[in-house]
């Protein structure tokens, strides 16, 4: 099969005995240890502003998880700037849009994937108006009916202090893991994100560090793991 550029950051698939992989594994059981007695089903991963790492993070985590034997939805809820369809070689044709805006029925939205156990929901056509789709009733009726059919639904969404988008999206999920890009982004930014969420009740289960050295890792938010890069 030719790899294509998005698949070429999907290590968990490529090289699932590298350290790289491991650490996402290890990411996986932490998250599954942070919430013992009510298992959590619907993750988003999030991030303060663009290029942290946020999609290949949760394309990553979606293979830790499906690896697991996990039936495991990766769902792109970025209706301005959607890319889990070129991550995972899909049509951008129909996806949440649709469902949303009631053109088609989300069984016929939701496509299989070459990797055993992962389906994918990308984004479909970009609307006008995000906010207000993400809004609706209908998002949180949508992720109802996800959650009997699915071990685990991983949302991707827009970063944090560019729309609401994410903040709409977080109030509906069990739990949200920022990605934060040690060096890069500045930690005022970080902590603007953490209050965005914790201001809309958003359940924050920890923060994973990318781009680090395992041995430097300071960091005054609590983390569920740092992946190295």
């Amino acid at each position: 099969m030719r790899q294509s550029t998005g698949e070429s950051h999907l290590i968990t698939l490529l090289n699932p005995k590298s350290p790289i992989s491991e650490s996402y594994r290890k990411l996986r059981t932490n998250i599954q240890f942070s919430s013992l007695d009510t298992p959590m089903k619907v993750l988003m991963v999030a991030s303060a502003q663009v290029d942290e790492g946020k999609t290949t993070t949760i394309s990553n985590l979606a293979i830790a998880y499906a690896q697991e034997g996990k039936k495991v939805l990766l769902l792109d809820a970025d209706l301005r700037k959607p890319s889990l369809h070129r991550v995972l070689s899909q049509n951008n044709r129909n996806g949440l849009t649709n469902i949303l805006t009631d053109q088609i029925k989300w069984r016929d939205a939701i496509k299989s994937t070459e990797i055993e156990n992962l389906s994918v929901l990308v984004a479909g056509p970009i609307p006008p108006n995000p906010s207000e789709i993400l809004g609706n009733h209908r998002m949180n009726s949508l992720l109802e009916e996800l959650k009997e059919q699915f071990d685990i639904v991983l949302i991707d969404t827009p970063p944090i202090l560019a729309v609401t988008d994410s903040l709409i999206v977080s109030a509906l999920c069990d739990g949200v893991i920022m990605v934060v890009s040690a060096g890069k982004v500045d930690k005022e930014l970080v902590k603007k994100a953490k209050a965005s969420l914790e201001h809309v009740n958003a359940r924050i289960i920890g923060a994973v560090l990318n781009n680090i050295n395992r041995k430097d890792i300071k960091s005054g938010f609590n983390y569920v793991y740092g992946v190295a890069e």
